[in-house]
């Protein structure tokens, strides 16, 4: 365990951001007022990802790896980070769909139907819903996380000087 306590900060500190992200979220009203934007705007949450894992692999770098480290070493780490927060991504959607923004899921179903993204209540509720959700977040903290882990890796690795 105590070779992962690098990942295991860092993957909280992920799932802690993106419960803050929805907190801001629904604070400047892109879950209700606003949602049409949200769709959009949401996307930009690609910087603070990126940046904790370029924070982690750097700090993994340095506290574990003594200032060197592989592009293999860097990859694992950014696996097991992404591993984490798959593993947090279910109960993280179960805090923001049932306690940051209970009514999202209502307020999304509308604005998908008043603008016929979906033809019927029905279909917009097939989509938006806490268990879809809850899958849609595992699956993408698996697929972005192991994308942004081979990136990062490329970047943090460091040769030790002979």
């Amino acid at each position: 365990m105590d070779k992962f306590k690098i990942e295991i900060k860092w993957g909280l500190i992920f799932v802690g951001t993106i419960l803050v992200w929805m907190i801001l979220e629904r604070a400047v009203g892109l879950h209700d007022e606003h949602i049409d934007k949200q769709q959009y705007l949401t996307t930009l949450f690609a910087i603070p990802a990126i940046v904790i894992y370029v924070l982690a692999l750097k700090d993994k770098r340095k506290n574990y790896y003594a200032g060197h480290m592989t592009y293999g070493q860097g990859l694992l780490s950014g696996l097991i980070i992404t591993v984490i927060v798959a593993l947090f991504s279910a109960p993280a959607q179960w805090i923001i769909s049932t306690l940051i923004t209970p009514n999202y899921f209502n307020n999304v179903i509308e604005h998908s139907v008043e603008t016929g993204y979906y033809e019927t209540r029905e279909a917009a509720k097939a989509n938006f819903n806490l268990s879809n959700y809850m899958l849609q977040s595992i699956m993408g903290a698996l697929i972005m996380g192991v994308l942004t882990s081979a990136v990062v890796a490329i970047f943090t690795r460091r040769k030790a000087v002979d």
